[in-house]
């Protein structure tokens, strides 16, 4: 992805020191979900997948919140520097299907306040393109291009990632939310006496 087009001139600059520190934490935790949405996926994480990917996606979206509410990061370069090929997410995204299989598909909504209709979501879909555009603000981290990074990340967390994994953590809230909640009376009169009775 060699050029996303031009880019505003908007927002207040941060000095260096403060760009640097927001990229360096923003990586450090695109790391950490990479890490366990590729240790879900290799299938190491059974009874556990569902709370690490949910706490994975919440972790992230603190991140992308932070991005989304600093002013704009505007590079000294008009057109983004090539950063390689773009990452192949489908190893990932094929093995979180085959771990979530029975419960990716989910229902959604193209834009809560501009188009309310439905549309088919994947619960793996959306998890391996929030990885996708971590992975692309890493290449450029890595090779020591922060606001290069810290563009990325802030552009693609108000225009696709951002969106992707607020829809992955709703479902993964609501699956958990099914599993823990919807028990029949006998079962949850069980677990309330064990608890009430060591």
């Amino acid at each position: 992805m060699a050029e996303q087009g031009t880019r505003g001139t908007h927002g207040a600059p941060a000095g260096a020191g403060e760009w640097a520190e927001l990229a360096d934490a923003t990586a450090a935790e695109a790391r950490a979900y990479l890490d366990a949405v590729t240790e879900v996926a290799a299938g190491r994480m059974d009874e556990t997948a569902l709370s690490v990917l949910l706490l994975a996606v919440s972790q992230a979206l603190v991140t992308g919140a932070r991005l989304g509410a600093v002013a704009d990061v505007v590079p000294a370069r008009r057109f983004e520097p090539d950063a390689g090929p773009d990452p192949d997410v489908d190893p990932l995204r094929t093995g979180l299907a085959n771990v979530l299989d029975g419960v990716d598909d989910y229902a959604d909504v193209v834009d809560p306040l501009t188009n309310a209709k439905l549309v088919r979501g994947a619960l793996s879909d959306d998890l391996a393109s929030v990885a996708a555009d971590l992975v692309h603000g890493l290449r450029h981290h890595e090779r020591g291009d922060v606001t290069e990074a810290l563009w990325w990340w802030q552009f693609s967390y108000l225009s696709t990632w951002g969106l992707r994994a607020t829809a992955a953590l709703r479902v993964l809230q609501s699956l958990l939310g099914h599993l823990r909640l919807d028990v029949d009376a006998e079962t949850a009169s069980d677990a309330e006496f064990d608890a009430l009775h060591p």
